[in-house]
């Protein structure tokens, strides 16, 4: 529920007249100041590390000289995203090399994407994303080449800035249009829009004072309500692919008001903020894959924003962290790009980021997800992630439960992930549980009695009500009774044994006899043990394997079946075939209550399985 008190009190510390008493004079301000541009490039020449990521940015910057530049193009009918983030991409690139070399390539090929943009005759705001991004795109490219520019060059690019950006913000902020629902929205859509508006009227804030007065004060009233849900430890409930696009946006506004105004109004102080570089850390398995529940996709979250928020709250774990994925002699193998806001935020950070490692398990309230793992820093080590949490929640699936499994350099159990957001109705409250990816059966859960309804309430809360870490066991216990509500009493507990083994045990009874089925979807080969009580996993030509065993309840037996629909379940078309992954399944017909627990040994094939005797024991007794 939305706190308002806690949505409005930023506000109260200034008006839209008064908000921009503090304006930093003159260009650049938004992110970085003239100072701090000088002290960047000094440090490039001199730092080894930076000057490798200038050169690699240099490389990004030649390739965008060969190309043309962007044009109008909504190839799905509604999204000009893809337009909108290219040209915040090449700006950024563009400006942030001028300002370390002043090669003028660089301002005139700014100077054809931006010029080209600015006569789009929109910024499509029926998709405020599309508007909020191109505006924060031409704020930085207004106000990092601002003395590159001539005069007309700089009306032009503001004019574009009110016209296609701030115009149908206000709009937006007075009711006025349909599309302005975002204003009050509690997900990655506030962050996103404001963060893109505010950056563009603080850009404009001395040559149009009144309007980026206004603005300003809106996007300090509505951040709230979106940033209230890091309380209290700093997750996101759209999962790690959306915490990445809230926090870029919402890192980019506060960070272009502390150099702008001198602060962010306590922004930056709200609950939970400045614990939320935790949660995508341990959120990401030893493979860099995340636990990608909620619409997100497996690839590790790359957020050069780790690096302010290092600065930000002293936490250099988190600079550590994006360190990591970055090339350089100190990062180790590079799994991302550098971005043009690494060099300038890690450039001011402190020259140690050593810091005390994180804790192998941690639990996330509110978002109500666990993680464990066997070490830091190892890509063979055991990581599971799993979850409870609200189906109710924006990019939410019908997940209550689920879980993923890396060990010895593969993931055993995937998600999924977000199927073709263009699929008819996507995004709707009923036409969502018809497609596959997005249903229980789709994921590593128990479903119960299904059929063509949603097989999980989609409106149910669920919790963790038990979380356990000590060196040689870690566990957690998610009631999920209210996901089903023919189930009297549904509850997963997932323990990591020894930090060798993973014990995933489902006790469930209903109201009246019914099925139960269990599915854990993998990429891997499966072969049945001739009892149907085990099954071993395995990748191609790979030494690696896991062996998983049915240890109750006595009668049952594992199958292995298509990641497709259930033959009673809907099957719309158009959606994807999953093709490469199968999963393994347990069906128990006409139960009044069962336990179902299954142990997974991750295993070299050289070695042999060592699995050690597990009791399968009530979850009130774990």
């Amino acid at each position: 529920m939305l706190d308002t008190t806690l949505a409005q009190a930023p506000a109260i510390l200034a008006t839209p007249a008064t908000i921009l008493k503090t304006l930093h004079p003159g260009h650049p301000r938004l992110l970085a100041t003239a100072q701090d541009f000088a002290a960047l490039k000094k440090k490039v020449a001199s730092d080894a590390l930076l000057f490798a990521w200038h050169l690699e940015l240099k490389n990004s910057g030649q390739a965008i000289l060969a190309q043309a530049p962007s044009q109008y193009e909504i190839p799905d009918g509604k999204r000009l995203l893809a337009t909108s983030r290219r040209v915040l991409d090449r700006t950024t690139t563009l400006a942030m090399l001028y300002q370390l070399d002043g090669d003028r390539r660089w301002v005139d090929r700014a100077w054809a994407e931006l010029d080209g943009a600015a006569q789009f005759k929109d910024w499509n705001p029926a998709h405020f994303l599309d508007t909020a991004e191109m505006t924060a795109a031409f704020a930085i490219g207004y106000d990092w080449l601002y003395d590159a520019w001539t005069a007309e060059q700089r009306q032009v690019l503001r004019q574009a800035i009110i016209r296609h950006g701030l115009t149908p913000a206000l709009a937006s902020y007075d009711g006025k249009e349909k599309y302005g629902w975002w204003v009050t929205a509690e997900h990655n859509w506030n962050q996103v829009c404001n963060g893109g508006i505010g950056c563009g009227a603080l850009a404009i804030a001395d040559e149009e004072p009144a309007l980026a007065g206004r603005i300003v004060h809106e996007v300090v009233t509505r951040l709230p309500i979106a940033m209230q849900h890091f309380a209290p430890d700093g997750a996101w409930a759209e999962g790690p692919g959306y915490w990445h696009y809230a926090m870029k946006y919402n890192v980019l506004v506060l960070a272009a008001m502390q150099t702008s105004l001198g602060k962010d109004f306590g922004l930056s102080e709200i609950a939970g903020f400045n614990q939320a570089g935790w949660f995508p850390i341990h959120l990401v398995g030893p493979l860099n894959k995340s636990f990608n529940f909620a619409d997100a996709k497996e690839g590790g979250v790359h957020a050069p924003e780790w690096f302010w928020l290092a600065r930000r709250f002293d936490e250099p774990a988190f600079a550590r962290h994006r360190l990591r994925q970055l090339p350089g002699p100190s990062a180790g193998k590079s799994v991302s790009k550098v971005s043009p806001l690494d060099l300038l935020w890690f450039a001011a950070f402190s020259e140690s980021i050593d810091a005390p490692a994180a804790p192998l398990d941690r639990c996330f309230r509110g978002v109500e997800v666990a993680t464990m793992r066997s070490a830091w820093g190892d890509r063979a080590a055991l990581y599971v992630g799993f979850k409870a949490g609200d189906n109710a929640v924006n990019h939410s699936n019908l997940d209550l439960g689920t879980f993923v499994l890396d060990a010895l350099g593969r993931r055993w159990a995937t998600d999924l992930g977000p199927d073709n957001y263009n699929l008819p109705a996507y995004f709707s409250k009923t036409t969502r549980w018809t497609y596959y990816r997005m249903r229980a059966e789709g994921h590593n859960v128990v479903v119960v009695n299904p059929g063509h309804g949603p097989d999980q309430d989609p409106k149910a809360a669920t919790k963790i009500v038990k979380f356990e870490s000590k060196p040689g066991r870690a566990l957690a216990v998610a009631d999920l009774t209210a996901a089903n509500a023919e189930a009297a009493s549904m509850k997963r507990g997932v323990a990591m044994l020894n930090r060798q083994q993973v014990l995933v045990q489902d006790e469930v009874r209903f109201k009246a006899a019914g099925d139960v089925w269990w599915f854990m979807h993998t990429q891997a080969k499966v072969t049945l043990a001739d009892d149907g009580r085990g099954a071993t996993l395995a990748f191609g030509g790979d030494e690696a394997r896991l062996d998983v065993r049915l240890l109750s309840p006595s009668g049952a037996k594992f199958q292995v079946m298509d990641a497709a629909p259930l033959s009673g379940s809907p099957n719309p078309a158009g959606q994807a075939d999953n093709k490469g992954t199968r999963k393994l399944a347990i069906h128990l017909a006409g139960v009044d209550a069962a336990t179902i627990a299954v142990v997974m040994t991750p295993y070299q094939m050289g070695e042999g399985v060592k699995v050690e005797a597990v009791e399968v024991v009530g979850l009130e007794g774990w």
